[in-house]
């Protein structure tokens, strides 16, 4: 889970899991795979670092640089 910004200064938390798409124009659109749309203050590079750090804390980064490092490059 990772914590957010409504433009209206509200908090609030959303399943990082379910972000399926982040988009920078004027404010940062953040669309989830349910289809909800949310409206954020924060930019897209804080929201891909927020998320980094969310996936590293439950395990599924290291998984994904684990499994990139034993496969053989030949």
């Amino acid at each position: 889970m990772i914590t957010v910004t409504r433009l209206n200064g509200k908090k609030l938390v959303i399943n990082a899991l379910l972000i399926e798409m982040i988009e920078e124009a004027a404010d940062t659109v953040i669309t989830l795979s349910t289809g909800n749309k949310l409206v954020v203050k924060e930019r897209a590079s804080e929201l891909i670092q927020l998320n980094q750090q969310f996936l590293q804390s439950i395990g599924l980064v290291a998984a994904v640089d684990k499994s990139v490092q034993t496969e053989d490059p030949a």
